[in-house]
């Protein structure tokens, strides 16, 4: 390993929400590609991390760690195409600094953007919107660094089995180094956010989703208003918001920490909601209105619904949650993905209502998740494969039509099984 290369040994690691951790042997941040085929090729074992923003065990080992932290930045654009290829370490945050000079931006993006690209384009990760796939759709090739330290071009036209498959893979055919994104020419949003009643929605929603570019709603348990959230194109002069004191952030964390210390008070916290949310509208670039402020740490688990069955299972499940009088002030997020044809996407051939569940990290996750887990399954649900859930390999072969496909071109590109932990053994074998 070169002098340039930062590598540690028993580094104990950790996720962003602090639920998954390991000790991995050693923790190798290479500086660029030769310096990462060399470590892989050294290492008998070995996870990736970018951001550590799964909340599932994908990263965790107690061999070696590389960390992407270090291949960032820009490397080429193609204007013509609207196209620009990017290191896969880098994060969703930098990505307006990186495209805006060169007048591009991304299709779709979360509300979450401290992912890296790689992380985010390996596990599905989307935003909102009945007519936009998920980031891993809009990737247009990818370089792979395989277990033998072999650097693959990725694409339509060159190796594009790997391609059609490699998109979610849950870094388990290598190691993503450099990313091809298919982007738009940059563009301005008007964001409008207003309290809606939830009988509203569950009637209604299906029939709202295709009068809006992105369209999702939190829904609190215990509370009858919801918080409708749209997205349009817009060509208006760019339109700011003070920003609260205190910031919508920070009175999730103390409503939290009071609904975890003051359970019985929870349903009335949350029935206050018309006090803390009012009606706003503001325009600005795609970059600056998709991202919101994520501090108050939380474990997830997300499933992806058919879409004609999704406001369905949303009342089932606050039902359930309202019944069993859930210790949970975190809102469900619901919100509309396009399908796609990646092997192992979520959105596999399948227009999805995506459900996220959320509980505060100081909670214990497990109590929600055995009440709404069962009910995502009722539902044909496929998980996000960044959070939590409880399917193995038997039950996620029944959702995947290619997932003996998957299996046996990962199997090919890595036959000493390199790239798989206890999680994704538990996944693919077990």
């Amino acid at each position: 390993m070169t002098n340039n290369t930062t590598v540690k040994t028993a580094t104990p690691w950790k996720n962003w929400s602090g639920l998954q951790h390991s000790n991995p042997s050693q923790f190798i941040q290479p500086i660029n590609i030769a310096q990462l085929s060399e470590a892989i090729r050294q290492a008998k074992k070995c996870r990736v991390v970018g951001a550590g923003h799964s909340f599932s065990p994908l990263v965790c080992t107690n061999d070696t760690l590389i960390s992407l932290d270090s291949l960032t930045g820009l490397v080429r654009h193609n204007d013509t195409l609207n196209q620009s290829t990017l290191r896969a370490g880098t994060r969703l945050k930098h990505f307006g600094p990186l495209l805006d000079p060169i007048n591009q931006a991304l299709l779709n993006q979360g509300d979450i953007d401290e992912q890296s690209l790689a992380g985010a384009v390996s596990t599905g990760t989307h935003g909102t919107g009945t007519d936009l796939q998920c980031l891993s759709g809009f990737v247009e090739g990818f370089q792979l660094v395989t277990a033998n330290g072999e650097t693959l071009e990725c694409n339509a036209a060159q190796n594009r089995v790997i391609f059609e498959a490699g998109r979610v893979a849950l870094g388990s055919f290598g190691v993503l180094s450099e990313i091809t994104m298919q982007n738009q020419p940059r563009y301005r949003l008007k964001e409008q956010i207003k309290l809606t009643p939830l009988k509203d929605i569950l009637s209604h929603m299906d029939q709202w989703k295709t009068k809006h570019r992105h369209i999702e709603c939190m829904v609190f348990v215990h509370a009858s208003d919801a918080i409708l959230k749209t997205l349009d194109l817009s060509t208006e002069d760019i339109q700011s918001l003070p920003k609260p004191w205190p910031s919508d952030d920070a009175l999730l964390t103390l409503c939290s920490e009071i609904a975890r210390n003051a359970p019985r008070l929870n349903p009335y916290i949350q029935k206050l909601l018309g006090v803390f949310v009012k009606p706003t509208t503001r325009v600005d670039w795609s970059s600056v209105i998709f991202p919101s402020v994520r501090e108050t740490r939380f474990n997830e688990m997300e499933y992806q619904i058919p879409a004609e069955r999704g406001l369905e299972c949303l009342a089932e499940i606050v039902e359930t949650l309202r019944n069993h009088k859930a210790p949970v002030f975190f809102p469900i997020e619901y919100r509309y993905v396009k399908a796609d044809e990646i092997w192992l996407s979520p959105f596999y051939q399948q227009d999805s209502a995506s459900i996220s569940i959320h509980q505060y990290h100081k909670q214990d996750c497990r109590e929600i998740f055995r009440l709404v887990e069962p009910i995502f399954w009722k539902y044909g649900g496929r998980p996000h494969w960044g959070k939590m859930h409880t399917l193995g390999a038997a039950e996620l072969k029944a959702l995947y039509p290619r997932w003996n496909d998957f299996l046996a071109l990962r199997q090919e590109l890595d036959p000493q099984d390199k790239w798989i932990n206890p999680h994704l053994h538990s996944l693919f074998f077990g």
